[in-house]
């Protein structure tokens, strides 16, 4: 692994454990077991680590979730295999990271708007539009409506007012609402494959 490209996913790491505000240059310094200067050498101030380590971490999300689309046998499969990744991902992410995103590195926050606006909104109609086709989502739902409300489930749910990181832990909640998100927009059909992907039965 290439300096640079070390320094930006050690960064994350950190960034994502405790929180972008409370990881300094010299923590980062510390944790790739090299001088601040080599880092310097790369990158002029952490803003700039935050802005290039963001934009690495959604170019590999984007990479899975395309993976996903292409090896999935439908639409039901492809959700689950996001949730899976979800879980991965979110494992151990500290509540403050959209947080100080949002508020101290708004030039990387405008990579994620502009990530979230783009490229998650066409995975989301995509896979909308596939799952109507294949007869596992309803007919009659509003894929433009209901994307976008997927987009503010995303990022609503790092809202610490909506749920307070002392109360709820970021990836239950975010794998709870993309549960109800699924099983709201599914056919009949489709909530008979959810729950044979869930491994549960019910009664008709």
């Amino acid at each position: 692994m290439e300096i640079k490209e070390k320094i930006l996913v050690e960064s994350f790491k950190l960034f994502l454990n405790r929180g972008i505000k409370s990881v300094s240059m010299d923590d980062i310094a510390l944790k790739l077991g090299a001088s601040k200067k080599t880092i310097y050498k790369w990158f002029q101030n952490k803003d700039e680590i935050v802005g290039a380590a963001l934009q690495a971490y959604l170019g590999d999300m984007n990479q899975d979730c395309q993976q996903f689309s292409v090896e999935a046998q439908n639409a039901v499969e492809e959700l689950f295999n996001i949730m899976g990744m979800m879980r991965k991902r979110l494992a151990g992410v500290h509540h403050s990271v959209f947080y100080d995103l949002q508020k101290y590195h708004p030039k990387a926050y405008q990579l994620w708007v502009d990530h979230k606006n783009n490229v998650l909104f066409q995975q989301i109609v995509a896979n909308l539009k596939r799952g109507i086709e294949e007869g596992l989502y309803r007919s009659d739902i509003d894929i433009e409506i209901l994307a976008r409300l997927r987009l503010l489930q995303t990022e609503h749910s790092f809202n610490p007012e909506f749920f307070p990181p002392d109360q709820f832990n970021m990836q239950k909640v975010q794998l709870a609402i993309l549960d109800h998100f699924m099983m709201g927009i599914a056919s009949l059909k489709g909530h008979k494959l959810i729950n044979k992907y869930k491994e549960v039965t019910e009664v008709e």
